[in-house]
């Protein structure tokens, strides 16, 4: 199979070839091209050298472009329910700073900020069109990414597609259930000789299954790829999206008093209740700039320069429904909040190869800089509302006091929030870092890793605060272990691995001597520490058709901050563990599968004696138990030739969403929701009818929170190629 491939520090991206080139493709490369559809043998940004899955001492999954084509994926998050241990906690908020969703993986919460192995925000949610693939990272990745960016159970790294060197692309519409209209292009063509440009670009609209509620977006990707000689080219990657969305609040049962709620019934009974109206909105643009620089230094080195820049805004109205702790009502609290974050990130990474003796080496050394402000404004919070699920009713006073239906209109909400006020927040943090990481090849098959970061941070509140600048210096370090029995077919290996983290600054309440709230204040915490090992194997089965992998894990954090956001301390030990296995592949001609299981066993093993986290499993580790598959056959020949079906399941254990021996224990129930799709695939056009949510299941998602998911929904999706 031909195909153009390139090599950065942060990133493997293969390019496919031309529509031309695919039709020279000789009969005997036919098993490397089906091979090609699920697939990817490297993933350089786990340790950022190239390092084939089956030598690298660390687990990931792996979701390409092709499998988001078989689905029919029009959200990022139906996309991230092909990784193997991971599911979501929340949906987008908008609101400022972490606004975008929250995933958990390995027991521990995490957020998607890395886009083709550096830094990138997003308040909202994040469109799939310009997706080569989404590497899914396991354990804690202090070592090669510091502390701001990942999570002590994991990483999402976006990989974008990149320019190639001849004229191609794809045209498609997709049509569904509650009014989605999807719109996506991916146009290339070379300049010159020495320059290729390449435009992603979609628009989406579409509605809530609820009573109210939608979203809209336009995202365009341009990017640039320039051949400036043999050893020197630049990449030029740049993403622009405007969103608006009226988002359903979210249901947060109280923190603060005894569980009020003994089972699901209510919140089914107003599953397809929102509590919101499309007046009230908020938007979320953002932007991504990367300006790559790759130099070959010689036949065994390379250098890669890299500056990113991100933004990511907020305006608009957020509000949430809080429990009034009477097994009925939910008050809602409202603002029209304003924010904004700009991150810089510059990166310098050396990559090659050398010899002690006999000895083979891979080494990657470099040098990053992180920079992060972000600022929160908007009015003050206003209480706007009370909803009753056993009336079903929305209402408040009304200037005679008496009981009205609440007016979600924006009119009514800005008279409510007239006056209100709320000090402007920001914060400013600096990162310094130099890692290295080092792989010892003794034998063919049997190699070593050794790896370590220095990290130096500083962090300024620029808003009420009584906490000065603040300078940390963290070390993390990595060791992995690979023996292959079988070289290139099966390999067993072991890792320990280092994870921090610089807690982004918290708005703490101060309390006075009597315990009443006098005011709140910016505060930055003491960096948390995970430390994790981990043992497992790979195995190249099929004539590498087929990739399994199975490993067990142990996370112990300590140093963890715990509470409520009032009176928050930093006394905590959570320990995080667990056992994955994950299938992915092409066992026969026209068969692709990606599936897996996993088990987590989490739990606080340190912590003051009366926080009512003690002994109890984290809220934010989400369900025990998750399976995750997907299985698409097409026709190879005959009458039925080049049709395709597709079906798959995602199936999880009862999420505790409130988890308190101080208040009580609330669990989501566990679920089984089924996919479904058909297709046909010629060579130059495709169409894909699919099937989300089969059975209709009503299931929930939440962290301290109760949020109904995505009803049944029928979409067809038609694609031209040229």
């Amino acid at each position: 199979m031909k195909k153009l491939l390139l090599i950065l520090p942060a990133v493997t991206v293969a390019f496919e070839a031309s529509a031309q080139e695919t039709d020279s493709i000789k009969s005997d490369n036919l098993d490397e091209l089906i091979i090609e559809a699920y697939i990817q043998k490297s993933v350089n940004s786990s340790n950022k050298m190239p390092l084939k899955d089956i030598e690298n001492p660390q687990v990931y999954n792996v979701i390409n472009k092709n499998i988001l084509k078989e689905q029919l994926v029009t959200t990022f998050s139906d996309a991230m329910k092909n990784a193997t241990g991971v599911s979501r906690l929340w949906e987008s908020t908008g609101r400022g700073s972490d606004g975008a969703e929250f995933y958990s993986m390995r027991g521990f919460s995490t957020q998607p900020r890395l886009l083709n192995g550096m830094p990138s925000f997003s308040n909202g949610s994040l469109d799939p069109a310009n997706i080569e693939s989404i590497e899914v990272i396991k354990g804690p990745s202090g070592t090669m990414y510091g502390g701001n960016l990942v999570s002590y159970g994991g990483l999402i790294n976006i990989t974008t597609k990149k320019p190639y060197e001849t004229f191609g692309g794809e045209m498609g519409y997709t049509n569904g259930s509650y009014g989605l209209n999807r719109v996506t292009a991916d146009i290339n063509t070379p300049l010159n000789k020495q320059t290729s440009f390449r435009l992603n670009t979609a628009y989406q609209y579409r509605n809530s299954f609820q009573d109210a509620g939608f979203s809209k977006s336009l995202f365009f990707a341009p990017s640039l790829k320039f051949v400036a000689n043999d050893r020197l080219t630049f990449f030029v990657n740049t993403e622009f999206k405007s969103s608006e969305a009226a988002n359903a609040p979210m249901i947060f049962l109280s923190r603060y008093s005894p569980l009020s709620f003994q089972s699901m019934d209510l919140f089914e009974q107003n599953y397809k209740k929102s509590y919101t109206s499309n007046d009230l909105t908020i938007k979320n643009p953002t932007f991504n700039l990367q300006a790559y620089a790759v130099y070959q230094l010689s036949e065994n080195w390379t250098s890669t320069t890299i500056l990113s820049k991100t933004n990511a805004k907020t305006s608009g109205y957020y509000h949430y429904l809080w429990d009034s702790a009477n097994g009925d009502e939910f008050t809602r609290f409202i603002t029209k909040g304003e924010a904004e974050t700009n991150a810089t990130g510059i990166q310098q990474n050396f990559v090659g190869t050398y010899n002690i003796g006999s000895v083979k080496n891979k080494l990657v050394a470099g040098l990053d800089y992180f920079q992060r402000k972000f600022t929160v404004g908007g009015t003050g919070w206003a209480s706007y509302g009370t909803v009753s699920l056993v009336n079903q009713t929305d209402t408040m006073p009304d200037a005679n006091n008496e009981m009205q239906q609440t007016m979600l209109t924006t009119p009514h909400v800005d008279a409510a929030l007239l006056g209100t006020s709320a000090e402007l927040q920001s914060a400013e943090t600096k990162i310094y870092s130099a890692y290295t990481s080092n792989v010892i090849e003794f034998l063919p098959n049997l190699s070593a890793m050794i790896s370590l970061r220095a990290d130096h941070f500083t962090g300024q509140p620029t808003a009420y605060s009584t906490d000065k600048l603040k300078e940390r210096t963290t070390f993390s370090p990595k060791f992995g272990v690979v023996y292959q029995p079988i070289l290139n077919k099966l390999s067993v290996f072991g890792n320990y691995m280092n994870g921090f983290q610089y807690l982004d600054a918290a708005a703490i309440d101060v309390t006075d001597e009597d315990g009443n709230i006098v005011g709140r204040e910016l505060r930055y915490f003491e960096p948390e520490q995970a430390n994790q090992w981990e043992v497992g194997t790979k195995a190249s089965l099929i004539k590498d058709r087929l990739s399994v992998t199975a490993s067990y894990y142990d996370i112990k954090v300590k140093n963890k901050v715990m509470g409520n956001g009032i009176d928050a301390t930093q006394a905590g030990e959570v320990e995080s563990k667990g056992f994955e296995v994950s299938v992915l592949g092409s066992p026969i001609n026209g068969l692709n599968i990606i599936a897996g299981y996993s088990h987590n066993n989490n739990k606080v093993i340190n912590d003051a004696a009366d926080s009512g986290y003690l002994g109890l499993r984290t809220e934010e580790a989400g369900p025990e138990n998750l399976i995750n598959f997907w299985a698409n056959y097409t026709v190879q020949q005959g009458t039925l030739k080049n049709f395709g079906l597709g079906f798959g399941a995602n199936s999880a254990s009862e999420l505790l969403t409130l988890n308190r021996s101080t208040i009580g224990i609330f669990a989501l129930p566990g679920y089984t929701v089924f996919n479904a799709a058909l297709s046909y695939n010629a060579e130059k056009y495709s169409a894909v009818l699919k099937v989300d949510n089969l059975t209709n299941e009503k299931y929930f998602i939440g962290w301290s929170t109760i949020n109904p998911q995505f009803a049944r929904s029928i979409s067809l999706g038609l694609n031209y190629k040229f």
